[in-house]
């Protein structure tokens, strides 16, 4: 029975919709159910005891362990922390039948501490102009540093510890603009990109926040993984922005929550293995209702758009307005959608159709969108229905729709790290970010429409996937048949494990599967490994690289390459 995180929610939440604080503990199945029931009793004395009698308790359990939330003001959410970690201390205390710890002597006198401590990190003002914008009807986000009322193009921000009586706002410039939340397993970045041109077509102002970067109209703002909270809200202080497109990963909204607390419209591309074990999301379903967090935000008036043909998204029962979007015209949701006069996004007969009004409109037909590759990047298709249901909802039109989509391409400059595809001499060079055998099984139905005379492919995974996790991305990497395999080390990606051990595992599952040791070969880095695969390319090769951490080298070494034929 240990704990295993403590952390601040600053945001809704998969166990609560509103901010917090979480502990995850490990728990033996004969442990969970009194270990649970010890610490909501002991929780709640606390609570009551530091004046929060209406704060929310709320518990899940997993095989192995248990999450354990309470909501909190948004002005004391490190001291719900002590205040969650003084009740699981007590737990542990009275489970093994022994005394609290020394430092906590008895219960008086840790609540005496903790009401000082919620008196300490009190920020009245914040409370009060939080409550003003819920009053004027417009968002209200804070954190460490700022707080601000609106978003985008209509938005004031302040720091922290210096805000404005709500009397002195002028609230006539205060106002909100379109937000979008993109979440999914595979296809978030490509999606908020198209997503992106679309808006710019529209001749609005587009702002993004990706796992790449955040930027406003095109222009880079900041390199990175932005696709928490914190980005979020740097984009949508920035007063340029008309429509905001929030790439949501599963790892922000399970550390922290979401952002905002009403979107336009919430997008969930698919849900396929990946990251499982963290935070207690063992499964499918778990993970499907992790991401679906997102669509906590979307009120009455907004819009879910979701892949039906994905299993658990199609069983998913939610109150706001779907858009189904499908690869298969009879998909049964985009049926039932089209006899009611709903709403759906779908693929017929190489067209992109949307129906909405009891109308349906051809957007563009697949060969006009590059990142379709033709048709082969059937993934892609589906992200390019995504985002046409995402911009139906905001009102884009239909002909910057397919502006939009024409617009992104298959380079680099257009959409880094996704199936980027280069040619030197007659070698091909296919590039991309799958990290997961959902991921890497769509870009090798892309290479596989790619003649080769040899197939070529960088291989590597992070150490934070459990054995069999990274076997069943070696064995999603057999279908394309190598004929020479680099096994890349990804030293910043350790994550807990030892130097070697992770391509130790992916080498011994290859030759179990049959690659005989002559046909692989290892290296320290990603970029070893792509250095070793071009310079053993030759004229009617094709090579796969799969680029995880060092994208921009690898990139900058693909140039030279290629401007050296």
């Amino acid at each position: 029975m240990d704990r295993l995180d403590s952390r601040r929610l600053t945001g809704p939440n998969l166990l609560l919709d509103r901010p917090g604080a979480i502990i995850e503990v490990s728990l033996s199945p004969e442990q969970a159910a009194a270990a649970v029931a010890a610490w909501a009793a002991q929780v709640r004395r606390m609570l009551d005891a530091v004046g929060w009698r209406g704060e929310e308790i709320a518990a899940r359990t997993f095989p192995g362990g248990a999450s354990l939330a309470i909501s909190a003001p948004i002005d004391a959410l490190y001291t719900a922390t002590e205040i969650n970690d003084w009740a699981w201390d007590a737990v542990e205390a009275e489970l093994a039948g022994r005394q609290a710890p020394d430092f906590r002597p008895d219960f008086q006198t840790a609540a005496a501490r903790l009401r000082d401590e919620i008196a300490r990190e009190a920020n009245p003002p914040l409370l009060a102009l939080r409550d003003a914008a819920a009053a004027h009807g417009v968002s209200f986000l804070s954190d460490d540093r700022a707080a601000s009322v609106g978003l985008g193009k209509g938005s004031l921000t302040w720091p922290a510890r210096a805000l404005p009586d709500p009397e002195e706002v002028d609230w006539n410039k205060v106002h909100d603009i379109p937000v979008l939340l993109v979440t999914g397993t595979n296809g978030k970045t490509t999606t908020v990109r198209l997503l992106a041109a679309m808006v710019d077509a529209s001749e609005q102002m587009a702002g993004v926040t990706s796992t790449d970067q955040i930027e406003v109209g095109g222009e880079l703002i900041e390199r990175g993984d932005f696709s928490g909270p914190g980005g979020a809200r740097t984009l949508l202080r920035d007063r340029r922005v008309e429509v905001a497109i929030l790439e949501t990963a599963r790892g922000g909204l399970l550390r922290r929550g979401l952002a905002v607390h009403r979107a336009a419209a919430a997008l969930v591309t698919n849900i396929a293995a990946d990251h499982l074990g963290e935070f207690g999301i063992l499964d499918l379903p778990s993970l499907a209702a992790a991401k679906l967090v997102v669509t906590r935000a979307v009120g009455p008036e907004g819009r879910i758009v979701l892949n039906a043909d994905d299993p658990q998204l199609a069983a998913a029962a939610l109150s706001a307005p779907i858009v189904w979007f499908s690869l298969d015209p009879g998909n049964p949701l985009v049926r039932q959608a089209l006899k009611g006069d709903g709403e759906a996004v779908y693929l017929q007969d190489g067209a992109l159709m949307l129906a909405r009004g009891g109308e349906c409109i051809e957007i563009t037909r697949v060969e006009a969108v590059p990142v379709a590759f033709g048709g082969a990047a059937r993934h892609n298709v589906a992200n390019a229905l995504a985002a046409i249901g995402m911009a139906s909802a905001i009102g884009i039109p239909a002909e910057a729709m397919a502006t939009g989509l024409r617009r992104v391409g298959n380079s680099p400059e257009d959409n880094p790290g996704r199936a980027n595809l280069f040619e030197r001499d007659g070698v091909r060079v296919l590039l991309d970010y799958a990290h997961n055998p959902h991921g890497l099984t769509a870009l090798l139905d892309i290479a596989r429409t790619l003649p080769a005379e040899r197939r070529l492919l960088v291989l590597g995974q992070a150490g934070d996937r459990d054995d069999e996790a990274l076997r069943d991305f070696v064995r999603a990497a057999l279908p394309f048949q190598p004929d020479r395999i680099v096994v890349k080390e990804l030293p910043e990606m350790l994550r807990g494990r030892q130097p070697g051990e992770v391509p130790a595992i992916l080498e011994d599952e290859l030759r179990r599967l049959g690659i005989p040791p002559e046909r692989i070969e290892r290296a320290g880095s990603e970029l070893e490994g792509v250095n070793k695969a071009l310079a053993e390319a030759r004229p009617g090769d094709l090579v796969v690289l799969l680029v995880h951490t060092q994208r921009e080298e690898v990139l900058g070494v693909i140039r030279e390459w290629v401007g050296a034929a």
